[in-house]
């Protein structure tokens, strides 16, 4: 008998049920047979009764029961929370009276039009027989995905992202893949929009995806290495690793993805392939041939070097990650440009990442929905269908989706516009809310107290004072907190330093420079706080009091004076006054008190009122007289001691 029961948890009565091809009250009934106690189709049996079962249960029986209940039984029925007490009833077919008392039973009062939760169900299905479900919001729904079945499964293009500085190579070398030349399309030989693009190969297909190496740009990368599958970092041999190659190396590492380097221009004669590999790894990135994991090409694009070489490693890198995609389901993935055209209106470059995206199909992208009208592959061709990693333009969106918005396809028209109202309108009560993002600056992140590492991204004019800045930032970590330096370069503050702060927590430190005007209002938009210093005591001094922030502080009792009890006076209805003598420091009104008699501490709670002569005072200092009511306490002696005390948060230093 191949049933599939996963071995090393128990096995809920239904499950097994089902497995047996058995109803639950058939199963109960022969487990209560053998003498294993069951309640219900929710009870659980553990891997040793199991097998026990199956081995009696695959003997043949001597008499076959014939029983003529034994037909086979309709399969357990689900209610979803959020149903009516009247809804559950009418689902299992039983009186409603019957549910409310089996309510009431277990402490939960309710009527016939009484909505249930889960807790409720799961407590009612133990004694009728359903199964209960949990109510997904629209977002779980959208994001629910049912496991695909291995046959389903088919192997998919992998989405490359192509990265590196300016002027290495970048198009260039995506040029010589496709073969065509979009370098005289573009303004200044500069890429100026994310390019998606499939390439037939004749071992597969590739889909890249070029990333422009620009400063300008940077927003563009980022959002590239959030779909990409493999990242090729593009390094010029003659110029070697560069800042926005430590910024591309950044950004793949973050996003968890591997890194196969093409040195290219190697046919120059100043090329230096070997200084590139000792530069990348110190970041890192460790050629294969010296024991590392990362793939290292050496190519050049203009003279069609070792083209087939870099095909063939990222096709290889590719049949390692086991890429697969299910065509057989409604399309999900994700938008990589979106704009607003006079004539076609919006128009959306999707990358279809699971499911097939069809003519027809009702989506909902980010706060909009709409129905695919058009379909345009990157060759400028008219398609009906766009199978898994495959990059498409769109018309039909009601706007204009941000990019990195997941798209989904849905079952109506119906439901895509409800679920686009449900999204805008939770915007507008997000901008509405007065708790803004979060801001990095470096005493507000003092006061959240909610992360225990400091970190920086830090700029400066040489490198010399960079690593200087560093190692002595580094010098300050503790067991209890520590600086996390997750980017230094030489150089002005760019969108992309500002991006990456915004990204991951960090603060911004710029020495003996300044951020140029784009960084400037990008950190302005997204709340970035940059601190600019040119003596690095001071830079120090600011991180060791952010890092002193993150530690909990001390809390410490201070004596704020003592008072004697002369007399009391016995008030009705409001209780026992002290009659006090102030021995010394001050009594404060709503201050800490503690009642001290024979050196023992017999009462600690707060001061209700404090008067002096008939009058309501907030203080009365040493030598003065004065009526003390305690909350809560009236038993005084003549001679008790009254110790009005409060507490004080001593900021934590570094050891």
């Amino acid at each position: 008998m191949n049933l599939q029961i996963h071995k090393g948890k128990n096995t809920r009565i239904y499950e097994l049920a089902k497995e047996l091809q058995m109803s639950n009250r058939e199963l109960i009934k022969k487990l209560n047979g053998y003498g294993i106690e069951v309640k219900s189709h929710m009870s659980s049996i553990d891997d040793e009764t199991l097998e026990l079962l199956l081995a009696e249960i695959s003997e043949p029986e001597s008499e076959p029961e014939s029983e003529p209940e034994s037909e086979s039984e309709p399969e357990i029925s689900k209610a979803e929370e959020d149903i009516t007490v009247s809804g559950l009833a009418t689902l299992l077919d039983i009186k409603k009276t019957d549910l409310v008392k089996s309510l009431m039973q277990a402490g939960i009062m309710a009527n016939i039009n009484q909505r249930l939760d889960f807790d409720a169900l799961t407590l009612l299905s133990e004694k009728y027989d359903f199964e209960p479900t949990k109510k997904l919001t629209i977002e779980e729904r959208l994001e629910a995905e049912e496991p695909d079945k291995p046959e389903d499964l088919v192997p998919r293009p992998p989405v490359v992202t192509i990265m590196g500085h300016v002027n290495h190579g970048k198009t260039s070398l995506l040029d010589v893949i496709r073969e065509t030349n979009v370098m005289e399309k573009e303004a200044g030989g500069i890429t100026q929009h994310i390019g998606a693009y499939s390439v037939n190969l004749e071992k597969g297909d590739v889909v890249f995806f070029d990333t422009p190496g620009h400063e300008a740009f940077t927003k563009m990368r980022a959002r590239g290495a959030q779909v990409t599958d493999i990242v090729v970092l593009v390094v010029a041999a003659d110029d070697g690793v560069m800042p926005q190659t430590v910024e591309a190396i950044n950004h793949s590492k973050a996003a968890g993805v591997p890194i196969v380097v093409a040195v290219n221009k190697i046919d120059k004669e100043n090329a230096k392939p070997e200084r590139v590999r000792q530069q990348l790894a110190e970041y890192g990135l460790a050629p294969e041939e010296w024991g590392g994991q990362n793939i290292f090409v050496d190519l050049s694009a203009k003279s069609n070097i070792g083209i087939d070489d870099l095909l063939e490693n990222l096709l290889l890198e590719a049949e390692l990650l086991e890429l697969r995609g299910n065509p057989n389901k409604p399309a999900r993935g994700t938008v990589i440009e979106a704009q607003m055209s006079k004539s076609r209106g919006p128009v959306v470059n999707f990358l279809v990442q699971d499911g097939t995206l069809k003519i027809g199909d009702f989506l909902i992208a980010g706060d909009y929905d709409g129905k695919v009208r058009a379909m345009i592959n990157d060759k400028g061709k008219n398609i009906k269908e766009a199978p898994p990693s495959t990059p498409v333009e769109v018309l039909g969106c009601s706007g204009v989706p941000e990019a990195g918005d997941k798209f989904y396809v849905v079952e109506d028209e119906r439901e895509a516009k409800s679920i686009s109202e449900w999204r805008q309108s939770a915007s507008i009560e997000k901008d509405r809310a007065t708790t803004a993002r979060k801001t990095l600056d470096l005493y507000q992140m003092i006061k959240e107290g909610k992360i225990k590492d400091l970190n920086l991204i830090i700029k400066g004019d040489v490198q010399g004072s960079i690593e200087a800045l560093s190692e002595s930032l580094q010098t300050l970590n503790t067991e209890e907190v520590k600086v996390n330096i997750m980017h230094a370069a030489v150089g002005n503050i760019t969108e992309n330093d500002v991006m990456l702060s915004s990204a991951s927590n960090a603060l911004i430190i710029g020495f003996n420079v300044r951020p140029n005007s784009q960084a400037s209002k990008l950190a302005e938009k997204e709340e970035v706080d940059i601190k600019l210093y040119d003596v690095i005591y001071q830079a120090i001094s600011d991180v060791r009091s952010a890092m002193e922030g993150l530690l909990d502080p001390e809390i410490r009792e201070v004596l704020l004076g003592k008072a004697q009890v002369l007399e009391t006076f016995v008030i009705s209805r409001i209780g026992t006054i002290a009659g006090c003598n102030v021995n010394s420091g001050r009594i404060l009104r709503n201050s800490s008190i503690r009642v001290i008699r024979n050196s023992r501490t017999i009462f600690d709670g707060k001061i209700n009122s404090l008067k002096r002569f008939t009058d309501d005072v907030r203080e009365v200092t040493s030598g003065q007289d004065c009526g003390i009511l305690v909350d809560g306490f009236n038993d005084y002696e003549l001679g008790d001691i009254l110790e009005s005390y409060t507490f004080e948060q001593i900021p934590a230093k570094l050891s």
